[in-house]
């Protein structure tokens, strides 16, 4: 099943504090950026995020969830209504976040 766009609007909105949020659509789901990092995707309508140390900290009682068979677990995050934390919790993961890969040309 593929995510919404709805979805997917909704979820940018309530990330519209932060400056420099981009999305990339992918087989019918969206990964979502933060400073041109790659903080986690939207999956089956779900928001599920990179499972980093500050991301765990914040978030103790999230649920480990697959975005897609043969894929690594990542936190669903299941309080995406909640502006603040989203915005919290976008800022404390970013220092742990790998730099983006260089293309080749």
């Amino acid at each position: 099943m593929a995510s919404s766009k709805e979805y997917l609007d909704f979820v940018l909105e309530q990330l519209s504090a932060l400056s420099d949020i981009t999305y990339r659509a992918m087989m019918g789901e969206y990964i979502i950026y933060y400073q041109g990092k790659i903080v986690g995707g939207i999956y089956d309508d779900r928001f599920l995020i990179k499972p980093v140390k500050s991301a765990i900290s914040l978030l103790p009682d999230a649920v480990y969830e697959l975005p897609y068979e043969g894929a690594k677990e990542m936190l669903l995050v299941d309080e995406v209504d909640n502006r603040e934390l989203m915005a919290e919790l976008f800022n404390v993961m970013l220092p742990e976040l790998p730099a983006p890969k260089k293309r080749k040309k």
